[in-house]
Formats: C-alpha cells, structure tokens, sequence
C-alpha cells in the first residue's frame, strides 16, 4: 500500500485512474473481509449459546432443555432440598414447603439444622410434595424451575408445570445400597442444572470412598466371629416401637454384620422396611440391639426403650440382660439422610468390632461427614434433641 500512496500524486491521470482503482478493490476486499468475521462471529455467539443449553433426562423418562442454568429455584419432595444443600446451591431456593416450616421438638434432618434460615422462608406448599400452585405463582421472586423428587407422590408434575407454567424437573432420590446409581445420576443432573458438576462428583467420589472404607474394614472377619445383631424402633413415616426393623439395614450391610433380621432371597419390600413379630426377635436373641431414638416419639408406653425394659418378652433377651443396647442416629427423616446413614455405620462397627475402628472416634467422625455435606458439625444439635441417647449404651 505505501507503494501505491507514494508515486500517486507523480504518476500520469491514465496511471492515477489505474492505482485508485487497484485501491478501491483493497478497500473493497478489507470491508467484505471484515463484514464475513463479523458474522462468522456472531454466528459463533449464537452456536455458543445454543451450546450452553441445559440438556438432561429427569425420572420420568422427559427430556428437559433449561436455557441457562437457573437462580431461582423451589425444591417438591422428601429429600430434595436436602440434596440441593449437598449441592451447596441452597442459596438459590426462595421458597420451602411447610415440613421446613415446622419447629418440631424432634429434628433429624442435618441439612436443615445447618440452615436455619429454611424455617423463614416462604411457604409454597404441604410436603410430601403436595403443593400449592396458587402459591407458587405469587412468589417473589419468580422460580424459574422447581424440582421434585418422589414423582408420583403428591401434585403431579406434568399438572404442576401446567398451572403454573415453570419447567418442573423430576429425580429419582436414590440410597446408598441398591438404588446407589439412581443417587449419582440425580447428583450429576441437579449438579449440571445448578452449575454444581464439580461439586456433584465431589461428592460422589466421597461417597464411594466412605463405603469402601467401612466394607475394607470388617470384610476379612469370619462369619463364625460375627456378632449377631438387630435394630428396632426405626422410624418409617414417622416413629415406631421395637419392633420396625430394616431386613437390608445400610449401617449393618456397610460393616458386614450379621442382622438376624436379614431376609435371603427377599422381594425389594420386604428388604426395605419390615414389622417383625415379638416372638422372632426372642427367637433370634440378638448379642447387640441398637435402637433409632426416633422411637422416643411414639407414646411412652409404646416406643422401643419402654418395650425392652418392661415387656415381659424382652425383658430377657441376652443383650437387654447384658446391657448391650445402644442408641443410634435417626436417618429417615423427611426420607434417608445420607450422612446419618454413614455415621451410624461407624458407630455401629465401633461397638461390634472395636478392634477394626480403634482409629474411629464416632462422634467426631459423624461431625465431619455433616461437614462435608451440610457445611456444619451438628451431631450435638441431633443428641440434644434425642435426650441424648445418640451413640450411647442405653441402660435400664
């Protein structure tokens, strides 16, 4: 181009002609080169934002597309503000059904006694998932998404997100045993939702580590030296007497132990929660009773503790004539609490095989898995608020 520039003004006019239009096409060439970047860019943007899009499967088999992960969100079901604070995104929920709402003298749920705040907040519906549409379109600010696990319990949500036209996503809660994967693949969802995915496999690395840990532990015992054992009082919509067990109970599966109750070859509900009759329990004669102290709840004459030291059926089982009976974490409240599942594994394992977890103090361990996954050390509050009988040996 300087070349161009400098012999213009001493050039002939027929040579001046030929050099401005050989400039002119320069000039021409820039501008169009500069028009085709500026569209390849905007194209760029626009496949960019069509990449950003949200793309998962929920629980009902849908395919759910967000534009933008969302800031503003509700949790419907047992469990699902619970694993939204695993997430660590409870910042972006603007409104709590009412078992959040409640002041009950009872609390077993971790991640709430972590955020306190959950108990001010805006109502939009019954829990259990039943909720209000009216409410939910009232809220301020407005909920971009709403969450829901346990599907077919409660409002549907097809009719949810049609009366109130906000996408609903639904999960599947998952546990820590048979229905492990369910868990992750909801952790990995919610996790790319709520821009959360390195905290998802975060948690689920120490998950699967936590478990491992316990199997590694107790997997080399023999069977002939395994202490039998059985947990009563396990709460199952709410409290129960000696007598509501778990067949497939996580903290006795984790550590290898020998529950009496155990079912082989049981159908998925008779692992999952089962009533056994007075006089199995006195036939199998466990060697260590743990009891969920949830079972305080029930009528004084009917709960787990007053059963074991006054029915004349009990009375003489060898652990409650040994003293072998010891209080444990509640974990289905409001749904399983993960966290006092693994915890309860650990005490569990440190009174049956003291020897495999001499480097275990339980209660300091319960504390840091609540840290980790509620973001608070709150295994005080939880004994506090079961007359302190958490992980201890229960007398009578």
């Amino acid at each position: 181009m300087k070349i161009f520039t400098r012999n213009l003004r001493s050039s002939s006019p027929r040579n001046r002609m030929i050099c401005t239009a050989i400039l002119l096409c320069f000039c021409a060439t820039g501008v169009f080169a500069a028009g085709e970047k500026e569209a390849d860019s905007s194209k760029d943007s626009s496949d960019a934002s069509i990449a950003a899009a949200i793309e998962i499967k929920d629980a009902l088999g849908r395919d759910i597309s967000l534009s933008s992960s969302p800031k503003n969100i509700i949790c419907s079901g047992p469990g699902c503000l619970r694993l939204v604070t695993y997430l660590q995104r409870q910042d972006r929920v603007i409104a709590v059904d009412d078992m959040e709402g409640r002041r009950p003298k009872f609390d077993a749920r971790p991640y709430a006694l972590a955020n306190p705040q959950f108990a001010d907040m805006p109502i939009f519906g019954e829990f259990r998932g039943h909720d209000n549409p009216e409410l939910i379109v009232a809220l301020e600010p407005f909920p971009e998404v709403i969450f829901k696990t346990y599907a077919a319990s409660g409002t549907d949500p097809i009719e949810l997100e049609q009366k109130t036209g906000i996408p609903v996503v639904t999960f599947e809660y998952g546990d820590l045993t048979h229905q492990l994967d369910d868990l992750f693949t909801t952790l990995r969802n919610m996790g790319e939702i709520l821009e959360a995915s390195e905290r998802a496999e975060e948690l689920i690395d120490y998950i699967e580590a936590t478990i491992a840990d316990l199997q590694f532990r107790t997997a080399d015992i023999p069977d002939a030296e395994r202490i039998s054992c059985f947990v009563g009082g396990i709460a199952y919509r709410g409290p129960h007497g000696i007598r509501s067990t778990e067949p497939v109970y996580p903290p006795f599966t984790f550590i290898n132990a020998d529950n009496v109750a155990f079912i082989p070859n049981g159908t998925a509900q008779e692992l999952a929660h089962a009533d056994v009759a007075k006089e199995k329990i006195v036939e199998w004669d466990p060697e260590v009773i743990f009891v969920d102290v949830s079972t305080i709840q029930s009528d004084p004459k009917a709960n787990a503790l007053y059963e074991l030291q006054n029915d004349p059926a009990f009375v003489n089982l060898k652990a409650v004539k040994s003293g072998e009976v010891y209080g444990v974490l509640p974990y289905n409240w409001y749904t399983q609490n993960f966290g006092s599942v693994l915890a309860d594994a650990y005490f569990v394992g440190s009174v049956l095989y003291p020897e495999r977890f001499a480097d275990i103090d339980p209660v300091r361990k319960a504390d840091d898995i609540y840290e980790f996954l509620v973001g608070a050390r709150v295994y005080d509050k939880l004994k506090e608020s079961f007359s302190g009988l958490v992980f201890e040996r229960i007398g009578f």
